[in-house]
């Protein structure tokens, strides 16, 4: 084992020791212990999410859409599930009006194709207070792609997100709306994957092996992946895929089993 220095104008700085691949993987093996723990710490919170009180939205709520006036229910996109972020892009807002907020910005760049969270009956959209046009405007000059609405009335102010960021988790059952989870500060920084938004909701992402209340939808893991493009096409998962994805399953089993042998 030895140590050093990486030349640095000032200070030096001090890295970790330079070690052998018999000693690195050892610290390897030493720290995956703690951060499976983590994962199912974090499983295990995701459950308790799902069994969090849900509260009633009896008010009706108004947006501007592209192509006019909607409503929080329109929001859904007759999905179940529903995650409105509120970005900061009005008046006001340092970068107004070529940016939005530097922060919500980095947020938007990290949202992952959002056909993956629809086939899992779950619609992201974004909501400021700029007018449409604006909001088109700048959809295109940065390459996003998230529904993206003009508040109009209290949303922001009733769900906590008026002055400053947040994500809000709503559900639908027929006509009746549910805020089921709200997230804010550096719980943003997390999100923009496919499973840190279902992990928001309160079907969560739909697999068997969660822990999730009686009568939830489930599937099995990897079987209901699949190309973005293809979700249309696909009413069910491909055979193919399946045969993959089990094989794959039943080598991650083995190499676990012979970990816990060693």
């Amino acid at each position: 084992m030895s140590t050093r220095t990486i030349e640095n104008p000032k200070p030096a700085m001090k890295i970790p020791p330079i070690v052998s691949q018999q000693e690195w993987e050892a610290a390897r093996q030493q720290l995956l212990v703690k951060e499976k723990a983590l994962t199912r710490s974090r499983d295990a919170l995701a459950a308790e999410r799902r069994r969090m009180p849900w509260m009633a939205v009896d008010k009706k709520y108004e947006f501007d859409g592209p192509k006019g006036k909607v409503s929080l229910l329109d929001l859904f996109e007759c999905r179940r599930q529903l995650i409105v972020y509120r970005a900061f892009f009005e008046p006001g807002v340092f970068g107004w009006p070529e940016h939005a907020c530097r922060g919500c910005s980095l947020g938007a760049d990290q949202v992952a194709h959002l056909a993956h969270l629809n086939a899992r009956d779950t619609t992201l959209a974004y909501a400021s207070r700029a007018p449409q046009a604006d909001i088109a405007r700048l959809k295109a000059r940065m390459g996003w792609e998230m529904p993206w609405y003009t508040i109009t009335d209290t949303f922001d102010k009733d769900f906590g997100v008026h002055e400053w960021h947040g994500h809000n988790v709503f559900f639908r059952d027929g006509e009746q709306v549910f805020r089921t989870y709200f997230i804010n500060n550096r719980g943003d920084e997390a999100m923009g994957t496919t499973w840190s938004y279902l992990d928001l909701t309160p079907f969560g992402r739909q697999e068997t092996w969660e822990d999730s209340p009686q009568g939830y939808p489930q599937t099995p893991p990897y079987k209901w992946w699949n190309w973005h493009d293809n979700y249309n096409a696909e009413a069910s998962p491909d055979p193919k895929w399946v045969k993959v994805s089990d094989a794959g399953e039943a080598a991650f089993r083995k190499r676990d089993a012979e970990a816990k042998a060693s």
